[in-house]
């Protein structure tokens, strides 16, 4: 089904193609897109490795401002997925024009290039989701736990995490 990216799309794929993916597609940037959510937003799936080049490419389009950036456990044993909601505001613009970027990872080595360096409001996003999930996010300058004590062991919201029996009280006095 979506082995690699090709210049050929089905013609499904087409249907889904909207605006900014048409841009991408036109300027060989990697993508795949996969719709519009309810509220017409535009989705794209973007390989690990292609999201470097695809985010500088989305800023210099003029997306200057990473409204989230969020993820989730896709299903227990399968990938995780890194989400960034992307807007374009302009001063003449009625209406911000909004993406979004979903970026899926093999459980076993998670790795995403961070954003931070593009959108400084990436910081505690990725450290969120580094410390639920696990997803490193390389080039990250603080990439640490901001949740859960530094001594933590595992990532408490993969969908196959185990809670320990017990909590020990740190620092509660």
């Amino acid at each position: 089904m979506f082995n690699t990216y090709t210049d050929t799309y089905t013609i499904k794929t087409n249907e889904m193609q909207g605006r900014l993916s048409a841009w991408l597609a036109k300027h060989k940037l990697a993508h795949r897109p996969l719709g519009s959510d309810y509220q017409g937003i535009e989705t794209l799936q973007i390989k690990s490795e292609d999201r470097a080049s695809v985010a500088v490419a989305l800023y210099v389009y003029g997306f200057n401002y990473l409204r989230s950036q969020c993820a989730y456990d896709v299903a227990p044993g399968g990938s995780l997925a890194s989400v960034y909601h992307i807007t374009n505001i302009q001063d003449n613009a009625d209406q911000p024009e909004e993406v979004c970027i979903k970026v899926f990872v093999p459980r076993k080595n998670p790795r995403i290039p961070s954003v931070f360096w593009i959108w400084k409001s990436a910081d505690f996003q990725e450290r969120e989701s580094y410390d639920m999930l696990g997803i490193l996010y390389e080039s990250h300058p603080r990439l640490k736990r901001i949740l859960m004590p530094e001594s933590w062991i595992g990532w408490p919201l993969r969908k196959d995490y185990i809670t320990p029996n017990f909590y020990e009280i740190q620092d509660a006095y």
